[in-house]
């Protein structure tokens, strides 16, 4: 029995060695640029939610379309938290940046508020096109009042930014500008419908 402890030991070790290495991961925050802040306020509230999205784009790996029909996801790298988490955190960035609208939460919170804006996340992933990766995000947006669940204004946002190369690093950075131009759209169409319900 002695002898067999120090066998085993080393058998056991000897296992652990053939055990596939878990692969090194980068991650990835969505970069953003800072909206200007507007002067005027609005006096009601808004609750910003996740995006609804299919289960290709609810997770953190960042996809890619390398051909068409044809997906993959990058390899060794990975988004900071669920590609609809990250889509609405940088929403909320964008609504606080620009100012006007100053009562804001999320849906985690739950709190009170007085329109709400819901979405499906339909795109957000890199495409090939001419040999090059291009960031594509298209969000279809409602606004809607929490109360009755009645959707009082819809529409379709899609936003696309070419990378200056085919790194991960440069597909970010195309994923941030793409996100700060949509971004854009969706907070100053959200105060134009909400001054019209107001």
């Amino acid at each position: 029995m002695k002898h067999l402890l120090p066998l085993l030991m080393a058998g056991l070790l000897g296992a652990c060695s053939i055990l596939p290495q878990s692969e090194p991961l980068d991650i990835y925050l969505l970069p953003g640029g800072t909206l200007p802040a507007q002067q005027q306020r609005v006096d009601w509230s808004l609750r910003v939610s996740s995006p609804s999205s299919g289960q290709l784009l609810d997770g953190t790996r960042i996809v890619v379309l390398p051909e068409p029909g044809r997906v993959n996801t990058y390899q060794g790298a990975r988004w900071s938290e669920r590609t609809p988490q990250l889509l609405r955190g940088r929403l909320l960035d964008a609504f606080h940046d620009d100012g006007r609208i100053q009562a804001l939460s999320n849906d985690e919170q739950r709190l009170q508020a007085d329109l709400e804006l819901v979405s499906d996340l339909r795109s957000f992933h890199s495409q090939y096109q001419d040999g090059r990766p291009v960031a594509l995000i298209q969000l279809d947006a409602r606004l809607v009042n929490p109360r009755d669940q009645r959707i009082l204004a819809s529409r379709r946002f899609s936003a696309s930014q070419p990378a200056t190369d085919t790194s991960i690093t440069a597909v970010v950075a195309a994923f941030g500008q793409a996100g700060d131009r949509l971004s854009r759209e969706l907070v100053d169409w959200t105060l134009q419908q909400g001054s019209l319900i107001d």
